[in-house]
C-alpha cells in the first residue's frame, strides 16, 4: 500500500477466502445456490460453477435481472449468494435491492469484490465508493468489511445463518493477514484489536491493518492509540464504540468508502446522541476517484499507515 514498512508483509486475497467458504458451504448444504454476473473468474465463484454446476447461475451482465432471481430463489428455500463487481452489485440494480430483496423480507447475500477505490486502473466508474452509504439507508441491512481472508471466510460461514439482506463488500487487491486461523467472529460484534489512552482508531475493511501500523508508528513517538476492527457497520457495535470516547475523548474513524454515509457517519451519528465525542473521519471527500495502480491510488487518497499517522496527529 505504498509505504516501506508493509512492502515485507505476507498478503493474502480476500476473494480466494470467498470462493473457498462457498465451497464450503456448498458442500455442508444442498440448498446453496450462487450468482454471478459473467465475473466468476474475478469473484472466485468460478470454484462453485466446477464444483456444484447445477446449483451455479451466469445471469451475464444483467445485474437488476440477477438480484430478481436471486430473489424469487431465495423465496422457495434456497440459501442464495449473488456476487459481482461492487459498483454492479449495487450501483446498478439498487431499485431491485431495495423493492424486491429488502422489502420482500427474503434472506440473501449479496457479497461485493472489487470494492473502493483500490481497484486500480479501472477508474473511477468502476471504483465503488459509494456502496455502504446505498445500502445503510435500506431498512433493516446488515453490511460486513472484512479486514482480512480469515475474516472474510469466517464471516461468509456465519451469513448461512444470517437472516434477512446482507451485503459484504471485499477488497480486489491482497490484504496483511491481521487474525489467526480459527479466530472467531460474530456478525455485529466488533474486534477490540489495541486499547488506548488518546484516541482510538474506528477502522473497517482494508484500512484495519493500516490504522493498527499507524498506532505502532504514533506509539514510538509516545502516542497512545486504540484500534476497532468494526467488521460490521450496519447493526453497529454501539458498545465498544461508546467506551473508546468515553474513556479517550477522541475517536477516527478510517475507511476506503466516501465519509458521506459510510462507517464515519454512523459512528459520528451514535455519539452526537450518546455520548458527544470530538471525531476525525478519514476517508474520501465529497469527490470521485482517480485511475492509478493500488499503491498509487492508496498514497494519493492519505490511506497509507504514515499518512494516517500523520493525519491524526496532526487532529490531536
Amino acid at each position: 500500500m505504498g509505504s516501506g514498512r508493509t512492502g515485507r508483509v505476507e498478503r493474502f486475497s480476500l476473494r480466494n477466502a470467498y470462493g473457498e467458504a462457498l465451497l464450503e458451504l456448498g458442500r455442508r448444504r444442498k440448498n446453496v445456490v450462487v450468482l454471478d454476473a459473467d465475473l466468476a473468474l474475478s469473484t472466485q465463484t468460478a470454484r462453485f460453477r466446477k464444483a456444484f454446476p447445477d446449483r451455479f447461475f451466469d445471469m451475464g451482465i444483467a445485474e437488476a435481472d440477477m438480484i430478481d432471481t436471486a430473489v424469487g430463489l431465495a423465496t422457495t428455500g434456497k440459501l442464495v449468494f449473488v456476487s459481482t463487481f461492487a459498483m454492479f452489485a449495487v450501483g446498478k440494480p439498487w431499485e431491485q435491492i431495495r423493492n424486491s430483496a429488502a422489502y420482500s423480507g427474503v434472506t440473501l447475500n449479496i457479497v461485493a469484490t472489487h470494492s473502493g477505490i483500490s481497484v486500480g486502473e479501472d477508474g473511477s466508474s468502476h471504483q465503488c465508493i459509494e456502496d455502504m452509504a446505498l445500502m445503510r439507508i435500506i431498512p433493516g441491512t446488515t453490511i460486513i468489511a472484512p479486514a482480512d481472508d480469515i475474516a472474510t471466510y469466517a464471516l461468509v460461514m456465519k451469513l448461512a445463518d444470517h437472516e434477512g439482506l446482507s451485503y459484504m463488500r471485499l477488497s480486489r487487491p491482497d490484504l496483511p493477514r491481521i487474525y489467526a486461523e480459527g479466530e472467531s467472529f460474530e456478525i455485529g460484534k466488533a474486534k477490540v484489536l489495541k486499547k488506548g489512552t488518546q484516541g482510538t482508531i474506528i477502522a473497517t475493511g482494508s484500512l484495519v491493518w493500516p490504522s493498527l501500523e499507524a498506532a505502532d508508528i504514533l506509539a514510538s513517538e509516545g502516542i497512545s492509540l486504540g484500534v476497532i476492527d468494526m467488521h460490521t457497520v450496519k447493526p453497529l457495535d454501539e458498545q465498544p464504540v461508546l467506551e473508546a470516547a468515553k474513556r479517550t475523548g477522541f475517536i477516527i474513524t478510517a475507511e476506503e468508502h466516501t465519509v458521506i454515509g459510510g462507517l464515519g457517519e454512523a459512528v459520528s451519528s451514535l455519539l452526537s446522541e450518546c455520548c458527544p465525542t470530538r471525531v476525525k473521519r478519514i476517508g474520501i471527500q465529497d469527490r470521485f476517484g482517480e485511475s492509478g495502480s493500488c499503491d498509487e491510488l492508496m498514497d494519493f487518497f492519505g490511506f497509507t499507515p504514515e499518512a494516517i499517522a500523520k493525519e491524526i496527529k496532526e487532529a490531536l
